[in-house]
């Protein structure tokens, strides 16, 4: 899995004191920029082939912001034209969030989805979890 280590911001808390459930997604999404780059190396917005379907979230124990969070991003079931992108929070030796998103190789200018060409479906299944 790929991993990213994130220092959560003293704003990142809910009134409890804990990580907030709106943090997650966001450090899901910037976790996601090695499969970004599988695809896009470039990264350049104007020709983006990539757009999300779906994501989920689960919130698995309390967090809190003074300890940092890695996030661990890998592929999960590969389809024709998209694919899940399966990804972990943990902090201090626990996993606390656990979450995945639906990618879909996209054409922007037709609208449509775009079957995963083969070099790109071989790297993505270098990253598969169970």
């Amino acid at each position: 899995m790929f991993q990213l280590e994130i220092e959560p911001r003293f704003c990142d808390t809910d009134a409890l004191g804990h990580i907030s459930n709106t943090a997650f997604p966001v450090w899901f999404e910037q976790a996601r920029r090695p499969i970004f780059e599988i695809f896009h190396p470039s990264l350049d917005v104007k020709t983006w082939p990539l757009i999300i379907a779906r994501i989920e979230l689960d919130l698995l124990a309390q967090s809190y912001w003074h300890m940092p969070v890695e996030v661990r991003t890998g592929i999960g079931k590969i389809g024709n034209s998209s694919f899940n992108v399966v990804q972990e929070a943990w902090q201090d030796g626990k996993q606390i969030a656990r979450g995945t998103a639906v990618m879909i190789h996209f054409d922007y200018t037709n609208e449509k989805a775009l079957p995963i060409p083969d070099d790109i479906r071989e790297k993505l299944v270098q990253h598969l979890v169970a």
